[in-house]
């Protein structure tokens, strides 16, 4: 781990960029993160309207360390332009996480409570962390998953809550009237071809109920459930490549697709983040 650097005058230059959606989700957290921020080092305050304000804030930054304030879309948001720009390798970036979504920033070791993640910001040490990068060049910090679980609706959005409460009254109906299916029945298979490093480790003529990928150790752990064994298949590689019909995948807290082939590779400490002195990352 590495010490951020401050700037010759002593004091840390800060780019702290305001995701809009984090002062709509929670201002007292972006006011109280502000105010400890300003209070440990020179900063430079940035309100982007849109991802496109975001993009050219954070290319603007000249030798200001960027922070970005918001939930883990904003997050994902930030590496992912850094990356596109090929700047991941520029220096380390801080989040401050404010908002609903943000597992993945503590997945990462990064405290949820505004005061401790700013503070982490100005006292914190940076850590080199891995990415998994896909053949269309999208970027996973966390759990990919194939396919992707379909994201429950929030309550009072409208159509899409009446449609899953027409769903689940359906379905509590159905199992009034017939008995339980086994348990292998009911699980939704997938027929997918999964390799690791050129290895097959899957086939189509195996049925899968889903697939897990991550970073583990400098390495791309797969995890396959398969529908025929009660044990996973486990792996580790650098590249991944997941093909067959046409299936959609959740990276992080997006889901993508569909697509009939996507290949994802590992790029160890591939980028750095900021984060409390002697914090761990967890898993998800």
């Amino acid at each position: 781990m590495l010490a951020p650097e401050p700037a010759e005058n002593g004091a840390q230059q800060l780019l702290v960029v305001i995701d809009p959606v984090a002062g709509r989700a929670d201002g007292e957290s972006v006011r109280i993160a502000k105010d400890v921020l300003s209070a440990g080092a020179a900063v430079k305050i940035c309100f982007p309207d849109g991802p496109e304000e975001f993009a050219r804030a954070l290319a603007r930054r000249g030798n200001r360390r960027p922070v970005v304030v918001g939930d883990d879309r904003a997050l994902l948001r930030t590496v992912a332009l850094l990356h596109r720009e090929r700047e991941l390798a520029s220096g380390a970036l801080s989040v401050v996480p404010v908002g609903a979504a943000v597992d993945l920033a503590r997945s990462l070791g990064v405290p949820t409570g505004a005061v401790a993640a700013a503070r982490a910001v100005l006292d914190g040490v940076v850590r080199r962390l891995d990415l998994l990068v896909d053949d269309s060049d999208g970027v996973v910090l966390g759990d990919l998953r194939i396919p992707a679980l379909p994201a429950l609706p929030a309550p009072g959005t409208g159509a899409a809550p009446a449609a899953a409460s027409v769903w689940h009254a359906c379905r509590s109906l159905v199992r009034t009237l017939v008995r339980p299916v086994p348990q292998a029945l009911a699980a939704h298979s997938h027929r997918l071809r999964v390799e690791a490093d050129g290895v097959v480790l899957n086939d189509l003529d195996e049925p899968v109920e889903g697939v897990t990928v991550r970073s583990c150790g400098g390495r791309a752990e797969v995890v396959i459930r398969t529908c025929g064994s009660p044990e996973p298949v486990r792996a580790k590689a650098l590249s991944v490549t997941v093909s067959g019909a046409d299936f959609r995948y959740r990276a992080d807290a997006r889901v993508a697709g569909p697509v009939r082939t996507r290949t994802w590779t590992l790029r160890p400490d591939a980028w750095e983040l900021t984060l409390p002195s002697g914090t761990a990352p967890a898993r998800l």
